[in-house]
């Protein structure tokens, strides 16, 4: 492709030699693979960079998500408000607690639609997910005030939000909870799969650090049921080398993202609210022509993607939950394309790539 979507080999090229000394030394000087150092210190650098008193590493995203929902005594039967228009796995983890997902829709900046939350509460509601989607964080003081009415637990999934600010604040630590995850393609990236929890609250900290291993406090000797999801000590290694470079390439980001904004013609470009300081993880435009367009595009060489294409309420898989239309989800998904976007991309790349949806939006 003249302009992929992705190219995660450039940054790692450009941390080669930082990154080598990390994973050398974990595997030819400590030798030690599993809760070890690195992934203390990769926790308490993490809490730093936050603004947090406690970062608990864990194996993905996903377990992140699910180890906060079972320390704030989510269990089979309780219900769990969250958005349809996210990725499944913030789904697959309610699913994991047995609990049941109850979806509502969003607004126009693709976020958690407040009203809609307070509409879904009932007896058996236990906690909201806000997810901040594609960077950019969810109205968090209103739905805390929702949470606090009710007596629930806000779990943010911060996994496209790594560096995104709410009114100043780091995202992940305005709720009980924050999740994040350090997929490969995320802006703070490992070389696998690898997550973190992050709390103010030394109890839950405790308890989640039992929690991530069998539910041990110490070797062999179980005080709880747990799991297995620790953090790898390679990842953790690798976490901290990156984690020094992640707001720079954040700022790489929101100017690609404003070439972008001040190049683009019709087509519906990402909106930004006033409180908000978006990572842009994902650069994200909506045409009604959208198939038509991506078609285009890649035949001049130019790869997109769809985050995503079916909401979750209507996933086969959770074929029980379409009961109702959401409709700003579901129209959104017929429309939205993920446009080229990294750190690394050449900003005559997004010149590019906008002069072509022009071209397109031109010729109809």
């Amino acid at each position: 492709m003249a302009v992929q979507y992705l190219n995660l080999k450039e940054q790692s090229l450009s941390l080669k030699e930082e990154l080598k000394t990390a994973i050398n030394r974990v595997i030819f000087k400590n030798s030690m693979f599993i809760l070890g150092s690195e992934g203390k210190s990769f926790e308490k650098e993490f809490s730093a960079y936050c603004g947090v008193n406690h970062s608990i590493g864990v194996g993905n995203g996903t377990d992140a998500i699910y180890l906060a929902l079972l320390a704030a005594g989510v269990k089979a039967g309780d219900e769990v408000i969250t958005v349809t228009n996210t990725a499944i796995p913030t789904v697959s983890a309610i699913s994991m607690t047995y609990a049941n997902p109850i979806l509502v829709d969003v607004d126009k900046y693709y976020q958690m639609d407040p009203e809609k939350v307070e509409e879904k509460i009932t007896s058996k509601t236990k906690a909201i997910i806000p997810v901040h989607l594609y960077g950019h964080p969810t109205d968090m003081d209103h739905i805390m005030e929702i949470a606090k009415k009710h007596n629930l637990k806000v779990i943010e999934d911060c996994a496209q939000a790594h560096g995104t600010l709410y009114k100043g604040k780091q995202v992940g630590t305005l709720g009980d909870y924050g999740a994040f995850s350090f997929y490969p393609s995320k802006n703070l990236g490992a070389f696998g799969d690898a997550g973190m929890i992050i709390t103010n609250s030394k109890e839950e900290a405790e308890s989640l650090k039992m929690l991530r291993n069998y539910g041990q406090k110490e070797r062999y000797y179980c005080y709880r049921r747990g799991v297995n999801s620790r953090l790898d000590e390679i990842q953790a290694a690798i976490l901290r080398v990156k984690l020094k470079h992640v707001d720079s390439w954040n700022k790489n980001r929101r100017k690609l993202a404003k070439i972008y904004n001040e190049s683009l013609k019709n087509v519906i470009t990402p909106l930004e609210k006033d409180y908000a300081k978006s990572n842009y993880h994902l650069y994200v435009i909506r045409s009604s022509k959208r198939d038509k367009l991506r078609e285009f595009l890649a035949k001049n060489k130019i790869s997109t993607e769809i985050h995503y294409p079916v909401p979750i309420h209507k996933q086969e898989g959770y074929s029980e939950l379409n009961q109702e239309t959401l409709p700003n989800s579901e129209k959104f998904a017929k429309e939205i394309i993920s446009l080229p976007m990294y750190p690394e991309l050449k900003e005559e790349k997004v010149k590019e790539v906008a002069d072509y949806i022009n071209k397109f939006g031109g010729e109809q």
